[in-house]
């Protein structure tokens, strides 16, 4: 089978970069894989694995050493032509993630780096799409229904992350009219819905830790709220969304936020949780107005395991709308499952791996 398509890939070897690489890889294709210099080792070896699991050809694959906040992202002449010339589809994933970072350390990464991207974007010849991965809470501090043809806002934001993966957004979105682009917006990433699997342990995990810390008397009070959703999605739906529309042409143009259409809230989570842990649901319910500033009190994350920057996220009023993104999908067959379908491999996950 001939190999028709080249994926320019940023934040490799990353956790969800590198899932994709190894979806992607199921088919022919080749892949330029830019890595910062740190990880060029990690990400050759994650690259071998990749190629041996999928029995696909390790001379497909090139790891380059790079940086997207660099101008020509860091690369040689000779490489950025190369990458010029090859790239037939873009998948833009390296940024900072980091909910307490920096204002510059961010700017420089994910508004300079998406700016040093696009241009890059511009210069490939035969691009065939340009994928950006954002985030729902380009939001920031909008309240209520969220639609995935809306962006433009001022109601500020709750950090640094939120405020420029919003500006690097705006960037991107503005070149939708000449280039063939998809952003894609993935709500709170969590496990793999069929194994647990994850690489870090964030969101969702702070209330696991949480109620895995003292089963026996946490699970009796639920601290989640009655009326505010954490909205959650397993890496694998991303994952598998992500990879079947970047070749679907009914996306180009379009803005997709890869959410649960049929979030929890977090007083669901609370006690979904608690049953897979303890086996039963909570006894009684904290009122909001208590647990929000006892959970902000200075000495909270030492007992609770939650970082002042992330207590926001579990009082959000949003809800992402995912019409757009269900029409795109269901001729794929592809469905964001409920959080209660796979909640308890992510606690088994985190019970046998209790540190990552």
């Amino acid at each position: 089978m001939a190999v028709n398509e080249t994926y320019f890939i940023t934040g490799f070897p990353g956790f969800l970069a590198t899932r994709l690489v190894k979806r992607l890889a199921r088919e022919e294709s080749r892949f330029i894989l830019l890595a910062e210099d740190a990880l060029v080792t990690t990400a050759r070896e994650a690259v071998e694995k990749i190629a041996r699991e999928n029995g696909s050809d390790a001379k497909n694959f090139w790891v380059l050493k790079g940086d997207i906040s660099e101008p020509d992202l860091g690369l040689s002449a000779n490489e950025l032509d190369f990458a010029q010339q090859e790239t037939t589809n873009i998948f833009h994933l390296a940024a900072i993630y980091d909910l307490a970072v920096d204002c510059g350390v961010a700017s420089h990464v994910n508004v300079e780096g998406t700016f040093n991207v696009n241009q890059f974007a511009k210069s490939v010849k035969q691009l065939r799409r340009y994928n950006y991965v954002s985030t729902c809470y380009v939001a920031g501090k909008r309240e209520g229904l969220i639609l995935e043809t809306e962006l433009h806002h001022d109601q500020g934001f709750r950090n640094h992350y939120e405020e420029t993966k919003y500006l690097a957004e705006l960037e991107v979105d503005a070149m939708k009219s000449h280039m063939p682009i998809t952003i894609f917006r993935p709500s709170v990433v969590c496990g793999h819905s069929q194994t647990g699997e994850t690489a870090k342990y964030d969101g969702v995990y702070y209330l696991i830790h949480y109620l895995r810390k003292w089963p026996g008397g946490l699970t009796l009070l639920n601290i989640g709220n009655r009326d505010v959703r954490l909205n959650l999605v397993p890496f694998d739906f991303v994952v598998e969304a992500m990879a079947a529309l970047a070749k679907d042409e009914r996306a180009v143009s379009a803005t997709v936020q890869l959410a649960d259409p049929a979030p929890l809230t977090t007083q669901e989570l609370f006690d979904a949780i608690s049953k897979v842990i303890r086996g039963r649901d909570s006894l009684a319910t904290v009122p909001a107005g208590i647990v929000y500033p006892v959970l902000m009190l200075p000495f909270a994350p030492k007992i609770t395991g939650l970082p002042h920057s992330a207590v926001p996220y579990f009082f959000l009023e949003q809800t992402y709308d995912t019409s757009w993104a269900r029409e795109l999908l269901d001729p794929h067959g592809i469905h964001c499952p409920s959080f209660v379908d796979y909640v308890e491999r992510l606690v088994n996950f985190v019970a046998e791996n209790p540190a990552l």
